[in-house]
């Protein structure tokens, strides 16, 4: 598969994340920093997700877009859209229980500015596990399946993170 970008971009406060190829988990803590800074904007007031090219959304990139959705719904904003015309991908996000958080559609869109590369650095091993984490977390919040499906990965991931511990030098 081609391998992902991320592309962002913003008109009169709707930002566009366009995701391009097979994006997976490499782009996630760019992404992430991205979906921070997008939230501080006071202009914020609209996201649309453009998959009509991607060939292929990972699980953290899902929990990703899922986070930006809720972030927005919880600022008062409309249901983000997720714009995509393959079936694959429509069904991807159906099985996960995007509908409650975002609307699809299969149009295309103007966006008034065209979307531009995001920096994206390669994140080390430790951040890129704590995204994987998080994303995974989210993605078991919207639902029972997903919370069945990701319970293990999550598990493992929290044993993983957690900070090794040094027996106490102090006797008691």
């Amino acid at each position: 598969m081609q391998s992902g970008q991320i592309m962002v971009g913003a008109h009169e406060g709707v930002y566009v994340i366009k995701l391009v190829g097979d994006v997976r988990l490499n782009l996630c803590t760019s992404f992430d920093t991205f979906i921070d800074k997008m939230f501080t904007h006071e202009d914020f007031n609209d996201v649309v997700f453009d998959l009509h090219d991607a060939r292929g959304v990972d699980s953290t990139t899902l929990g990703l877009m899922a986070k930006v959705a809720i972030r927005a719904l919880d600022r008062g904003c409309q249901k983000p859209l997720a714009l995509s015309a393959d079936p694959g991908i429509r069904h991807l996000l159906d099985a996960m229980g995007f509908d409650a958080l975002i609307e699809i559609s299969d149009e295309q869109r103007d966006y008034g500015s065209e979307p531009q590369p995001l920096h994206c650095n390669t994140p080390d091993e430790c951040a890129a596990r704590e995204k994987v984490l998080e994303a995974h977390r989210v993605l078991m919040s919207l639902n029972e399946q997903n919370a069945e499906t990701f319970r293990d990965l999550v598990h493992t991931l929290e044993r993983e993170c957690e900070p090794t511990r040094k027996p106490s030098a102090r006797m008691h």
